[in-house]
């Protein structure tokens, strides 16, 4: 009797594999069995970070660099970003290599693309900031190719190292008391960088028949405002705080440069983007692929908190002093 031989192992491209999100995704693609090829600028230095991996030097705004790379390859994540990399202009950056990614990925027979963007504000066209509406045009741009895109929309992911993570816990845990402006009664639902992998990996073989898109809700609704205090009250603080209604978005944002260790640039964008809610709604796509998000905002903030802790550097030991000084001038959790 035959035995058919076992399917072959799927090839797929990680571009953006050094980021934040690319750090995680890739052992999570490994552990389940994927060949995994991951392009970054710097390959000789991730391959320090990481076996079984492939790594690749690849420019993504180079139509040459592209096709070697993509050379073979069944599915590519799309996770790169030109905000906070040193472009003038960034979104027209981000659009024109959506536009190089997607092409190349159709001379290439690539069988799907999987891309993580950001969630819509609630309150319509009028409230995009121009990070968000990058973020959509970009998925717009992916999702009008030959290749069919999955584009999964999040709002905050919360870990250790994300820019949006850094800019929320700095304000928490730095400032001994705090003036809240509108943009903190906005709300949000995070989602863990845990959930958020998932979603990602089962994407591959979520059925794809055309480009689609879901949102990537998190279990909580929180506000800005419950954000900052749940983050501080993990570390058993209470910050002050008063209520500044006629505080703008874009005026409270210079804080940042004072208290955050984020790129002022990058931070300075996204807390734009708070102006109005950022309530990914739409919960289908996890009953698609039979997956409920596991983590809590508080769980994922308190792992986050923990993990920092493992990445000693000179400019965090320089912030936990800074941290400590103002724990002893702050009140206490009873």
């Amino acid at each position: 009797m035959p035995v058919n031989p076992p399917p072959a192992r799927k090839r797929v491209l990680v571009t953006g594999a050094t980021g934040f999100i690319g750090r995680a995704l890739v052992p999570a693609l490994i552990e389940q069995g994927y060949d995994v090829r991951a392009a970054t600028r710097t390959p000789t230095v991730a391959q320090r970070a990481a076996t079984h991996v492939e790594w690749v030097q690849c420019d993504v705004e180079r139509a040459g660099d592209l096709d070697r790379v993509l050379r073979d390859v069944d599915a590519v994540f799309f996770l790169v970003h030109a905000m906070g990399q040193g472009a003038r202009d960034y979104a027209a950056t981000e659009l024109r290599v959506a536009e190089q990614v997607r092409d190349a990925a159709a001379r290439a027979g690539v069988e799907r693309m999987v891309y993580l963007g950001g969630v819509a504000p609630s309150d319509g066209p009028r409230k995009v900031s121009a990070h968000l509406r990058s973020r959509l045009r970009v998925g717009e741009t992916l999702r009008s190719g030959k290749v069919p895109v999955l584009e999964l929309r999040a709002s905050m992911i919360v870990g250790a190292e994300s820019a949006s993570w850094q800019i929320v816990r700095d304000l928490a845990l730095r400032l001994p008391a705090m003036l809240l402006p509108s943009w903190t009664a906005s709300r949000t639902r995070p989602l863990a960088l845990q959930d958020a992998v998932v979603a990602l990996v089962r994407g591959l073989t979520l059925p794809l028949p055309h480009s689609a898109w879901y949102d990537i809700p998190g279990p909580d609704v929180v506000s800005g405002r419950e954000i900052l205090s749940t983050i501080a009250a993990l570390r058993g603080r209470r910050v002050p705080s008063v209520r500044v209604p006629l505080l703008s978005v874009s005026l409270s944002s210079w804080w940042l440069k004072l208290v955050t260790r984020a790129d002022f640039s990058l931070a300075r964008e996204l807390v734009l983007g708070f102006e109005g809610d950022l309530l990914p709604e739409d919960a289908r796509y996890w009953e698609e692929i039979d997956y409920q998000p596991q983590w809590s905002f508080e769980a994922a903030a308190r792992q986050a908190l923990e993990s920092e802790a493992f990445r000693p550097t000179l400019r965090g030991f320089a912030g936990s002093l800074e941290e400590a000084m103002v724990q002893l001038v702050s009140p206490k959790l009873k």
